[in-house]
């Protein structure tokens, strides 16, 4: 049964924080909450306190998909270390200062250590997906890359089944003004800090290089996205273009876990 550890109108818990490597004599405490620790937000989030422990430098970056066991203890999920039964949720990303590029959340970069986190099992989340994602669909798959799974429309043999989860769309589009020689694009419409675009996506669009992706978002302090950085410039300057974004989607979680092997 499950015993109460603590009890708090609110945790107070910032879920985009990575805390460690945790060293014996360094200061750091570790952990700050207990294993399997629950923190909410808006639009039906939900985060839980795991463990994670990296046997080599990993870059973490909102989105990708992770497991862990009934003691908390999580990992990047992949076809072969997937366990059946585990449960499952995504990294939304590791906080920065607003005034770095990224915005509130980006990438980071771990050492091999052991560290804590919260991983994010129900509401409204970036995912880290490959090829082509099938839209109205509830199931996803592993593949052998670290964090990443697929959206096929039929399940592909030997990969492990991750449900209950929900694409509501296979990309994410808006439009934009880039500039040639800027990796910058401004003027933005249809963008949204909860459905996209986010950080780590494929851009495509008229000026924009063949597989550049979203480097870092600024945003307004009412917390708007006011700019889009790229990981390459612009070759021409475009005003009102339609840009497509891909591998990065919005995905809807609802406490998924490993189901069963295709």
């Amino acid at each position: 049964m499950s015993v109460a550890t603590s009890q708090t109108e609110r945790f107070g818990a910032n879920p985009f924080v990575v805390e460690g490597p945790i060293v014996a004599g360094s200061g750091i405490p570790g952990p700050n909450f207990s294993l399997g620790s629950v923190s909410w937000g808006p639009s039906e989030a939900e985060w839980v306190y795991c463990k994670l422990t990296l046997a080599s430098t990993t870059t973490m970056q909102p989105g990708q998909w992770l497991q862990w066991d009934k003691d908390y203890n999580a990992s990047l999920l992949t076809t072969t270390a997937a366990v059946v039964g585990n449960r499952c949720g995504v990294f939304s990303g590791a906080a920065q200062p607003p005034t770095i590029s990224g915005g509130p959340v980006g990438t980071i970069t771990l050492a091999a250590g052991v560290y804590y986190i919260w991983v994010q099992r129900s509401g409204q989340a970036p995912a880290l997906t490959s090829g082509t994602v099938t839209a109205n669909i509830v199931v996803a798959e592993t593949t052998a890359t670290a964090g990443m799974l697929a959206v096929p429309a039929s399940p592909t043999a030997t990969t492990k089944q991750i449900t209950p989860v929900s694409f509501a769309a296979a990309n994410f589009t808006f439009t934009a003004t880039d500039t040639s020689g800027s990796p910058t694009l401004t003027a933005l419409s249809g963008v949204s800090t909860g459905s996209g675009p986010f950080i780590g996506a494929t851009v495509s669009g008229t000026g924009i290089p063949a597989s550049t992706t979203i480097t870092g978002i600024t945003y307004s302090p009412s917390g708007a996205i006011q700019s889009i950085t790229m990981s390459a410039n612009a070759t021409s300057s475009n005003a009102g273009i339609t840009v497509t974004a891909t591998n990065v989607t919005e995905v809807g979680l609802q406490w998924p876990y490993i189901a069963k092997v295709n």
